[in-house]
């Protein structure tokens, strides 16, 4: 992991923070591996975002709970609440939080059966700085895009309208 961090320590100097809206957009990472999920909150920190870290995704709904969110960064393999059960959760909660799978594994078969439960957008272990950083600024670039759209109804939709054409863009 040494090599990592140096790599890491590395990028974040070459790398300029983004600019951010007062107050800063507020990011929940959750990640079981502690050095994985201390660097991804490093970075985001870094670069200008108000981040909360849980080490599971049962932490990651409490927080959710007692919080607001404008982002959801989350493996999915860990202990007591999956990365899917978090998302399944947060649906069912009808929560509008925009959602990055960071994992080591995608659940494609997961997601296949419960499409509606797609993050926004996925990034596969091990990935970079540059492409955490590139996820985070894409998917909350067009989530402010879609809250500033008008509310699709009945009478304004084209009848082809498929949502799942809609989504975000994959990382896969």
């Amino acid at each position: 992991m040494k090599a990592y961090q140096l790599l890491v320590a590395r990028e974040l100097a070459d790398i300029r923070p983004d600019p951010q809206p007062n107050p800063p957009r507020r990011i929940l990472v959750v990640e079981d591996d502690d050095d994985v999920r201390h660097l991804n909150t490093e970075v985001l920190i870094h670069h200008g975002y108000h981040v909360d870290a849980a080490e599971n995704g049962e932490v990651a709904w409490q927080s959710l709970n007692a919080g607001s969110y404008d982002l959801l960064i989350t493996d999915n393999n860990m202990p007591r609440v999956t990365g899917v059960e978090l998302l399944k959760k947060v649906h069912g909660a009808r929560m509008a939080l925009p959602v990055i799978m960071a994992t080591g594994l995608f659940p494609k078969w997961e997601f296949d059966r419960h499409p509606w439960l797609l993050p926004a957008a996925t990034l596969l272990k091990p990935y970079t700085i540059s492409e955490l950083m590139g996820a985070v600024r894409e998917v909350l670039c067009a989530t402010v895009v879609l809250r500033e759209q008008p509310a699709p109804t009945p009478s304004n939709m084209p009848p082809d309208w498929n949502p799942a054409n809609h989504a975000f863009s994959q990382r896969v």
